[in-house]
C-alpha cells in the first residue's frame, strides 16, 4: 500500500447496495447483523451501537442551467436536517471539487471567506471497481459550513455564491449565470442515515460505519449506501498496516455485496 498523501484528512469507504426493502427496519437490522458476522469472520473488532437514532435530511444540489459546476468537477450541496419531521432553520452547505486525480482536486480552493466558520476536509473516497477484486479512488476537497440560515442561502446567482466562496470566481463561468436546484425544487432527496457501529482496524484507525438510503419524499428507496470512514492525522498516518487492513476489509465486503 502506498503512503497516504499528506493532504488527506479523511478516508471514506463507500459501497452502493440494492435499495429494495431498505426502508423497512427489519431489513436494516438484518443487514447490521450480517456486518457483525462478517467482522467476526475477518477478525475486525466491531462495536455495535444499540440505541442509535436515524437522522433525516433533505439533500439537494445547485448548478447553472449549462451544468458548469459539473463540467468543472464542482459540487455545491445543501443538507437540511429534520427534527421530528420539521426542517431546521439552519442548513449545512458544502462546496467541493471531486475528481479522480488528487492534484486536480487540490488545485481548487473551496475555502469560504475568512470571516465564515468552516471545516476543511480532503477526502480519499474508496469505491468498488468495475471488476471483482478491484477498487477505485476519488478525491474530494471540501469546505463545509455547518450553520447557514436557510432563508439567507443564496440569491440564486453565481455571483452571490462567490461572495461565500471566492474560489468560484476564478472558474471560467459567466458570473451572471443563474443557479438553480438540480432537477428543480421537487427533486429534493430525503436521506435516512443510521449509525450502526465502529470498526477498529488498528491503533488509532477506527471508522464509524453507517447505512444511508436516498428516497423521494414518498415511494420506494432509490439507492442505498453502506459506508465507513475515519480521520487521518499525524498520529495514525504512518499506521500502514491498519490502513491496509481497512482496504482489505472493504474489498472483501465489496466482493460479497449485491
Amino acid at each position: 500500500m502506498k503512503k497516504i498523501h499528506p493532504l488527506i484528512t479523511n478516508r471514506e469507504f463507500k459501497l452502493l447496495i440494492k435499495p429494495q426493502g431498505l426502508d423497512r427496519h427489519s431489513k436494516i437490522t438484518a443487514l447490521s447483523d450480517q456486518i457483525l458476522k462478517f467482522c467476526k469472520t475477518n477478525k475486525v473488532d466491531f462495536f455495535h451501537l444499540d440505541n442509535a437514532t436515524t437522522g433525516l435530511r433533505n439533500i439537494y444540489f445547485y448548478d447553472t442551467p449549462g451544468q458548469d459546476f459539473r463540467q468543472n468537477d464542482i459540487i455545491l450541496r445543501v443538507r437540511e436536517s429534520r427534527q421530528n419531521v420539521w426542517v431546521d432553520d439552519y442548513a449545512e452547505v458544502t462546496l467541493k471539487c471531486r475528481a479522480h486525480d488528487l492534484d486536480q482536486a487540490s488545485s481548487f480552493n473551496p475555502s469560504p471567506k475568512k470571516k465564515i466558520k468552516s471545516r476543511i476536509r480532503f477526502k480519499e473516497e474508496i469505491l468498488r471497481g468495475d471488476e471483482l477484486g478491484s477498487q477505485r479512488q476519488i478525491y474530494s476537497n471540501n469546505a463545509i459550513l455547518d450553520a447557514v440560515p436557510i432563508d439567507d442561502l443564496f440569491d440564486r446567482s453565481l455571483e452571490s455564491v462567490a461572495q461565500f466562496f471566492p474560489g468560484l470566481a476564478k472558474l471560467s463561468i459567466d458570473k451572471d449565470a443563474p443557479l438553480r436546484i438540480v432537477g428543480g425544487k421537487t427533486n429534493k432527496i430525503l436521506e435516512a442515515c443510521l449509525p450502526i457501529g465502529n470498526l477498529v482496524f488498528g491503533d488509532g484507525v477506527q471508522a464509524h460505519c453507517e447505512i444511508a438510503i436516498w428516497m423521494k419524499s414518498v415511494g420506494d428507496p432509490m439507492v442505498g449506501e453502506l459506508a465507513f470512514s475515519y480521520r487521518v492525522n499525524d498520529e495514525n498516518r504512518a499506521q500502514a498496516k491498519a490502513h491496509k487492513r481497512a482496504d482489505k476489509f472493504f474489498q472483501k465486503t465489496a466482493d460479497r455485496a449485491d
